[in-house]
């Protein structure tokens, strides 16, 4: 099994045509060149494994991975994947072009860092705006009681209800969860989007923040459902029932709507 001009071209087509979520494969494979001994070998361009790991991977097999920053990050981590069996000494070896593999990676994949800056602060912002409407909202929602209070004791008229209760914990809960989601997502913006944030540190952020989110929708639904519950059970309580059933479609299409739930 050569390793020349030609194999090293067959070979890296062959890396880069693994699909992105099957480590077991990008790990066989590099078993596979152990095998063969081709850990140690350079190409006719003086590269090695690793630099053919640090290009920049086709369109089609970047196509499928929603976002631009979420292709960032399978490229980020199928290099450290490659770079975990190379030998030390390849790590910092340079091709006929005097580029060390980090070197070529950076080169290759400047263009996709700055679509993924692009990406995530357009996701941050307009989780930002969804966080900061509900958290205004539910702070109003805490002083405008469902029923209103007595007029001699300013007591709620509802006190004493579960669905009051329920509308109470589910708005304080839907305002701390947006507040939070606001304050995550505005490091995002702030980050200074280095080639490695992309790894860890901001889809940890970003997925903290649509996880809060998430949540804040939820518990909104759920005091929304328990006003109605309130105003209307002594006389349609199969209304209040019906509504609130269906406010848990936006809750189902939020899900669905961030991609960052089904590739994490």
């Amino acid at each position: 099994m050569a390793f020349g001009h030609n194999g090293s071209t067959q070979l890296a087509v062959k890396i880069k045509g693994v699909d992105s979520t099957g480590n077991g494969d990008q790990v066989r494979i590099i078993h596979r060149g152990a095998k063969y001994n081709h850990l140690n070998d350079i190409d006719y361009f003086g590269n090695n494994m690793l630099h053919l790991a640090a290009e920049l991977s086709p369109y089609k097999q970047l196509s499928r991975v929603s976002g631009a920053a979420l292709q960032m990050q399978r490229e980020l981590q199928w290099f450290k994947e490659v770079e975990k069996f190379i030998p030390p000494k390849h790590r910092e070896s340079r091709n006929n072009n005097g580029k060390t593999p980090q070197a070529l990676f950076t080169e290759e994949h400047k263009d996709l860092v700055k679509e993924g800056e692009k990406w995530m602060k357009d996701t941050a912002q307009s989780c930002m705006l969804v966080a900061t409407l509900i958290a205004t909202f539910t702070f109003a929602a805490a002083f405008i009681l469902p029923g209103g209070n007595n007029n001699d004791t300013g007591i709620p008229i509802f006190l004493h209800t579960t669905a009051f209760l329920v509308f109470i914990i589910s708005d304080a809960l839907s305002l701390f969860s947006s507040s939070t989601s606001v304050l995550i997502v505005s490091g995002i913006l702030t980050s200074r989007y280095a080639e490695q944030d992309f790894l860890v540190s901001l889809h940890r952020r970003l997925i903290i923040g649509l996880a809060t989110l998430f949540f804040s929708v939820a518990t909104m639904m759920v005091a929304f459902g328990a006003t109605l519950f309130l105003v209307l059970h002594h006389r349609a309580q199969w209304v209040a029932i019906q509504i609130t059933l269906l406010g848990s479609v936006p809750v189902c299409l939020l899900y669905r709507s961030f991609p960052y739930w089904l590739t994490w």
